[in-house]
């Protein structure tokens, strides 16, 4: 690397630090990518003549390499950033990286439990609301558990839509909930039997211990008044093992996908599906479609009016 390419990467390293307060480890990280980065450069004629096919060069020699999609993006964002400053403080004349695509990167597929897997987590959370010499709170904790995981799996409810439901939820007579999600948007999710059951049955604890007098469902003492994600996440994990499915693979996030996977599973439209789950945009379901097994594609070929001319 030349001097003033060194005195180049202080000059950007010393600006993240005082205008965006990097931390040391952060600046660390941008200094090994962009070393890289420049030692690369260097053998092609340096930042001077540097262009966009040298950062392409840069990247497949990044790839030959086998970095990840996801390590070399980084390592890009990075040589952008630099690229950038260098161009706005002028010192440099254009910016070479302003018109070089990222490497792209598989969408990762949502971490799906069977249906059996699901009915063993409802089963384990039942019998221990039914466990012989609990204490009341024992009982009301485990009651609590197994309406969150029934109305999580009957409603496909983002985990802060279900912690923050009103007390009404619990008392209403109609056979869905309006949830209102992001963007303050309303919605309808349905309501079953069991989930309708298990809400019933832990307002019916919550009242005998004197907790029901609130505005949330999900009371806690905490500053916001309800149950928290992390609380919620954690127990999920210990009732998760006692089922024995491994913790790692259980999160409240994961049953609002096997809510959405096996209702698609079952036959429902993707429209439908994107409607339950909340989702602005289509392309934001439909990374179910690749988990779908080969029951649906087969119903496509079978059920569509052409299917047989070929």
């Amino acid at each position: 690397m030349t001097r003033q390419a060194r005195a180049r990467l202080s000059a950007f390293l010393d600006m993240l630090a005082a205008e965006r307060g990097a931390a040391r480890n952060t600046l660390e990280a941008y200094e090994r990518d962009l070393d890289d980065y420049l030692e690369f450069v260097a053998g092609r004629g340096g930042l001077e003549t540097i262009g966009a096919g040298d950062i392409r060069a840069w990247l497949g020699e990044l790839a030959e390499r086998g970095l990840k999609a996801s390590s070399a993006a980084r390592r890009l964002s990075a040589v952008r950033q630099f690229h950038r400053f260098l161009y706005t403080e002028g010192l440099a004349g254009s910016d070479p990286s302003a018109a070089i695509e990222g490497p792209r990167q598989g969408r990762p597929l949502p971490k799906v439990l069977s249906v059996a897997d699901v009915d063993r987590l409802i089963e384990t959370a039942r019998l221990a609301c039914e466990r012989e010499g609990l204490s009341p709170a024992s009982r009301l904790k485990a009651l609590r558990m197994r309406c969150l995981i029934e109305m999580l799996y009957a409603t496909g409810l983002r985990v802060s839509e279900l912690i923050a439901l009103p007390l009404s939820a619990a008392t209403t007579r109609e056979r869905f909930l309006v949830v209102r999600g992001k963007g303050d948007k309303d919605r309808l999710v349905p309501l079953n039997e069991a989930a309708r059951a298990a809400a019933r049955d832990y307002l019916d604890a919550l009242r005998q211990a004197g907790a029901a007098e609130g505005r949330w469902l999900f009371p806690s003492e905490g500053e916001s008044g309800h149950l928290t994600r992390q609380v919620f996440g954690r127990d999920l994990k210990t009732l998760g093992a006692a089922a024995g499915l491994s913790p790692l693979a259980l999160s409240p996030h994961v049953l609002r996908h096997a809510f959405a996977s096996h209702l698609l599973q079952n036959g429902a439209d993707l429209r439908v599906v994107q409607e339950l789950l909340g989702h602005a945009d289509i392309a934001t379901t439909q990374i179910y479609t690749h988990i779908l097994d080969e029951r649906l594609k087969s119903m496509v070929r079978d059920l569509h009016p052409l299917a047989d001319e070929s």
